[in-house]
C-alpha cells in the first residue's frame, strides 16, 4: 500500500457518518468534535459561514470543501456570527425546530465526520492544520468533485445497496480531500513535513518501498538506494522531512501496523511478528511492549474486551 492509504488503513476505526442539510434563513449551529473525530462540511449550494471558535468568520460558497482533522469546536451559520451565541448541537443539545419553509434554502450542505483512533495518530494527519479549506476552483479537482456528486447525490435519493455505497463514497472522499490538500501544498528546499516528504521524489520512494514492504530487513542504505543518495544525505534528508531518522521511523511503523493486526485479525503473534519483519516472537514481543507499554497478547485482549463493552452499551 501507499503511505497515505496505509495511513488512513491504520487510523480510520467505526463507521463514518454523514448527512445532506438544508438550510433556511436565519440559522446558526455550532458543533463540537471530541479527540479522534474530524468533522466535514462541503457547499452544494448556496452560501454560508465558517465560525471559527477563534478568528474571523469565512465566507464560503458552492463547491468548498472543509475538513476538521483534529476536532474541536466549530460553526455554521447563515452570516457573520460570534461563536458563542450559536446553540450548540450534539451531546443531547439540538437546534430548536422551526416550521417547514417553503422557499429556496439559503445553503445545502453535505456533512459528517469521521473516527479516528486519537491513539494511533500518524504525523502526516498531526501536520493538517486545524481547518482544512480547499475552496472551490471550476476546472480543478475533477476527482474530489465527483466524489462529492456522487455523495450528494446518494443521499438525496437513496436507493438499493445505498448501506454500502454511501461509506464507500466517505471513504473515497477523505482520501480526495487529504490528497488535495497535500498536492497543493507550496513546498521548496526549505520545506518541511509530510506534505514536503511525499512530494519530494527520494523521501517518497523510501516511504513507499517502506510501506510496500514493511517485513522486508531495510537498512539505510538500501533505503538510500531506491531515493538514488548517498547514505549520508539520505538519511538527513529524511529526517528533516519526516521528523524522524530511517530505521526510527520503520520500527514505529512496524509497530503501529502489528497494532492493527492484534486488534482487527485473530492472527497468531508468531505470524503477525512475521508479517512486520520481526525473526522471532520475542524480538516482536519486546520492541511492541517499548512503544505499546504493554504485551501484544494483554494489548489485544484490552482492545477486544473494550470492543465488547462498547457493543454492549450500543444494544
Amino acid at each position: 500500500m501507499d503511505v497515505l492509504s496505509d495511513v488512513i488503513t491504520v487510523m480510520r476505526t467505526g463507521a463514518p457518518s454523514s448527512a445532506r442539510v438544508e438550510r433556511h434563513a436565519p440559522w446558526g449551529e455550532r458543533f463540537r468534535h471530541g479527540p479522534g473525530t474530524a468533522g466535514f462540511e462541503i457547499v452544494l449550494a448556496g452560501s454560508c459561514w465558517l465560525i471559527p471558535r477563534e478568528g474571523d468568520p469565512i465566507a464560503l460558497g458552492p463547491g468548498d470543501a472543509l475538513l476538521l482533522p483534529h476536532g474541536g469546536e466549530y460553526g455554521m451559520a447563515d452570516a457573520p456570527t460570534a461563536f458563542a451565541d450559536l446553540p450548540l448541537v450534539g451531546e443531547g443539545e439540538s437546534v430548536p425546530e422551526r416550521p417547514a419553509a417553503t422557499r429556496s434554502p439559503s445553503a445545502v450542505l453535505l456533512c459528517g465526520s469521521y473516527e479516528l483512533a486519537a491513539d494511533r495518530g500518524h504525523p502526516l494527519l498531526d501536520d493538517l492544520p486545524g481547518i482544512v479549506r480547499l475552496p472551490a476552483r471550476p476546472g480543478h479537482r475533477s476527482c474530489l468533485h465527483a466524489a462529492v456528486d456522487l455523495l450528494g447525490a446518494e443521499l438525496r435519493d437513496p436507493g438499493p445497496g445505498s448501506d454500502a455505497v454511501v461509506p464507500s463514497l466517505l471513504d473515497t472522499l477523505l482520501v480526495y480531500i487529504l490528497r488535495t490538500w497535500l498536492a497543493e501544498q507550496p513546498v521548496c528546499r526549505e520545506t518541511s513535513g509530510w506534505a514536503a516528504a511525499l512530494a519530494d521524489p527520494a523521501v517518497g520512494a523510501a516511504l513507499n518501498a517502506v510501506h510496500a514492504d514493511p517485513a522486508h530487513p531495510w537498512t539505510v542504505a538500501e533505503m538510500a538506494t531506491r531515493a538514488g543518495l548517498s547514505r549520508a544525505a539520505f538519511a538527513r534528508r529524511f529526517t528533516a522531512l519526516a521528523g524522524r531518522p530511517p530505521l526510527a521511523y520503520l520500527t514505529w511503523w512496524r509497530l503501529t501496523t502489528a497494532a492493527r493486526l492484534l486488534r482487527e485479525s485473530d492472527a497468531p503473534l508468531a505470524a503477525i511478528a512475521a508479517h512486520v519483519g520481526y525473526t522471532s516472537e520475542y524480538a516482536f514481543a519486546n520492541a511492541f511492549k517499548r512503544t505499546f507499554t504493554t504485551a501484544p497478547g494483554r494489548y489485544r485482549r484490552a482492545t477486544i474486551d473494550g470492543t465488547r463493552r462498547d457493543s454492549s452499551a450500543v444494544r
